[in-house]
This record gives structure tokens, sequence and C-alpha cells, in this order.
């Protein structure tokens, strides 16, 4: 049988299911990264570092709550303080004592926080993060790196993946876009003439490389963007998002050696729960609070406001987990298994005759067939087909990742990799049979 014969036998009500949801559900998904040729893998439950599916079948999973699950998927000291708070109250329309606990342990590990806000996503912590680098400074313009993603506001969809000057969706206006500068990753004499201009706020960026460094920053610009950022009145965002806790204990950040001005974070900064964090130096983050004065109050601060920001249950996974990963030794576990997973599929890609590489940094790898990226990234449309039936392929043998890279946790183990090492050796032969890479 070939992949997708493969993955349609073993996974009948996966199918049953994806079909159901094309009548419920526009495209039958819940979020784009979800999509999946010719049709998404169903779970059923979790744990650990791994999960099963509608049937039956078993995965060591790299996906890890698309990052967020740096502890694993239900570790008991989290499910505890989850299952404990709903018993008290999942939203109290009040002030509560645990927002406060989550704050502290934010400021305290992250190096540029002295002040934290929190919302629910990724994509609101970009969008408030920009709104405050506009009202502090008086100026429009964002300079945002091609190759970088930001979530889907209207503010970060430019120039997410090539070719690069087409949105990455339909509906936003043009005079949105006018407010977006576009500089190439690594090259610091492009940010300067975007300076020079007066007009930018901010720049935004992905610490370690656009796309959870799918594009890798290089040795000197951070250090280089940081100062001349300072120079010329611009605020530094960094997007850690992905690398906020994971790196480090205090993110990108701490592991460069960099600090910005403001930090944008979600996923295991939460906990594994849905919730995101601004953070960052206390006179931008002022401009959040309220100050008595009308006139400020209601046109110079900026409003923000989110029914279910810093709720009691995410507050109390955070708390848990952020207590756990602020022990450096368990960063420096995952990242040494992904200096391991990355030369093991290397090896295998190399075996089976499969082009391309394995590359990464910290917990993170990336399956190429392109090879690395130059250093402003891929100049062309990625070969998508290929990565749909890779996927397809490891899930057949009990894999689940993201199309073209995985997150490592705290809790995979060597019993995991050399499974994840088999699986890859397996549908690396499995799409070279098929002839994917005959020119």
């Amino acid at each position: 049988m070939t992949i997708q014969e493969q993955y349609r036998a073993k996974h009948p009500r996966s199918a049953a299911l994806a079909e159901r949801a094309r009548a419920a559900i526009p495209g039958g998904i819940t979020h784009d990264i979800r999509h999946l040729v010719p049709f998404a893998t169903y779970i059923e439950r979790a744990q650990g570092s791994r999960k099963w599916d509608v049937d039956g079948h078993e995965y060591v999973d790299y996906w890890m709550g698309h990052g967020a699950l740096f502890l694993g998927h239900c570790h008991p000291v989290v499910v505890k303080a989850v299952q404990q708070q709903v018993a008290r109250g999942t939203h109290v329309g009040a002030s509560h004592e645990l927002e406060i606990r989550w704050a502290e342990l934010v400021n305290s590990l992250v190096p540029c926080a002295e002040l934290t806000r929190f919302t629910m996503s990724g994509t609101e912590t970009t969008h408030l993060a920009m709104r405050v680098a506009r009202a502090a400074t008086g100026r429009t313009k964002i300079v945002k790196l091609t190759g970088h993603f930001h979530g889907w506001h209207d503010g970060a969809v430019a120039a997410v993946n090539p070719p690069y000057e087409v949105p990455m969706s339909a509906g936003i206006p043009g005079a949105m876009l006018d407010q977006v500068v576009i500089c190439p990753p690594n090259d610091i004499k492009a940010a300067e003439i975007a300076f020079q201009r007066g007009d930018i706020a901010a720049i935004i960026l992905e610490p370690a490389g656009g796309q959870s460094g799918t594009t890798p920053t290089i040795p000197g610009y951070l250090q280089e963007l940081r100062a001349l950022a300072s120079r010329h009145g611009v605020v530094l965002i960094f997007d850690e998002v992905i690398t906020g806790f994971r790196y480090a204990p205090g993110g990108a950040q701490a592991y460069f050696g960099v600090t910005p001005d403001l930090t944008t974070l979600a996923k295991i900064v939460a906990g594994g729960l849905p919730g995101g964090a601004l953070c960052g130096k206390r006179e931008l983050m002022s401009m959040l609070a309220f100050r008595g004065d009308p006139d400020w109050d209601r046109s110079q601060r900026v409003a923000h406001a989110g029914t279910f920001n810093a709720n009691p249950l995410s507050a109390a996974a955070a708390i848990a987990t952020l207590e756990l990963v602020a022990d450096a030794s368990l960063q420096a576990r995952a990242n040494k298994l992904g200096e391991e997973l990355r030369r093991a599929l290397t090896d295998a890609m190399k075996r089976a005759g499969v082009p391309g590489t394995c590359y990464g940094e910290a917990s993170i790898y990336h399956v190429s067939f392109e090879g690395k990226p130059g250093l402003a990234g891929f100049d062309r449309p990625r070969k998508g087909p290929a990565y749909h039936l890779l996927r397809c392929a490891l899930l057949n043998h009990g894999v689940d990742c993201s199309m073209n890279h995985g997150w490592i946790s705290a809790v995979h183990s060597e019993e995991d990799l050399e499974r994840t090492v088999r699986a890859y050796d397996a549908a690396f032969r499995a799409l070279v049979a098929e002839g994917v890479f005959r020119s």
C-alpha cells in the first residue's frame, strides 16, 4: 500500500470524524496547522510523552500541545492544581490572589519582566505589545521580519511565508499592512535603514528565529539589534510564545543574553491551558495602568480587557508549571535530547537517501527537505505535499509531530527517542519508495 492507503486503512474512525467535522466546522478543523491531507487524526487521550487516537494507536508526541506542554501531558502536579481550582471556581469575575503569584513568577524568571499583564493567547499578546509600543512612542510603524510569525491579527500577517509580498490571510485592509515595515532577518543594516525613517515604534521578532527557529538567528544579531533599537528609541519586542521558559527558565533572552523592552508569552506561561502574557519594562507596561487622571485614563492609557484574562484555572496550571520549570535542569535535559535527536534524524535521512537535513536549537527540531535556509530564510514555497506525506508516514509508525518540526518535552525519554528514530527511518524509506524526491 502507499503511505496514504496505509494511513486510511489504519484510521477509519478518524476518517469518519473528519467527515462529520466538515459538516459542522469550516474545513473540518479549528486551527490551520491541523490541516492534514487526507484528513486529521483524532486524539482520545494523552499522558506524559504519549497520546492515543480514536483508532487505538499509540504515538510518541512531539506536538506537545503546539509546544505548550513542556512538562508533558497531564503532569500530576498540574492536574492536581487544576482539579483543586475547578472545585473553587473557574471564573470569579474579580481579582484573585493566584494572578498575583502568577505575575510574580513571570517577573522573577524573565529578565525583562518588571511588570506583567495577562491575556488569553499569543495573538492577543503580540497585538497588545504593538499597541503599547505605539502609545509609548507616539509612532505608528512596526518593523517585522520576513518568515517570523506573531499570530493572526491584522498587524501580524505580513510576510510570514514566501512569497512574502502576499499576506498570510485574505481580508486584511491595505491601510493596516501599510503600518508594517518588512525587513529580512539577520540583516542589521536593513533594520538600521528602517529605524532611520523616524516613524518606527517597535521591532518585533522571534529571538531564536522565525517560526520556531526555522530560520535561525545568527550569532551577534540580537546584540546589535538591541544596541540599534536603544539608539533610535525603538521598542524591542521579543516574541517568546514558543521559546519562553523552553530555552531556559528565562526564555531565549536568558539563553542568548539579550534583554528586550517587552516580551510576549503564551503556551508554557499558562501551563498548557489557554493564556498568555505581556511583560516588560515598568515604564512601558505602565501605559496600561489607570492613574486617576481623567485625560490620561480616557485618551492616553492603553485599554485592555478580556473576559478570561488571568482566569483562576489557567493561573493554577501556570503557577504549578512555572514553579517546576524554574529548575534549569529540566531545560538542560530537554536541550540535550534535542541535540541527540537532531543528529540521529540527520543520519536517518542520509541512510534513506532523503535530501535535506535536520537542524534546530535547544529542544526544537526541524526536518527540512530543502536543507538549511539561507540567512533570510527560504525564498520559495516549501514542499508542502512531501511534508503531508511525511506526517502521514510517521503516524503510520507511531510518531506525531508537526509537518516539519517537533517540540521535545522535559518528560521525553531515551526510549522515546529510539522509537522515534525507527519511525523516521521507516517513514523516510516509504517516501523514497513512492518517488517523492525524484527530480
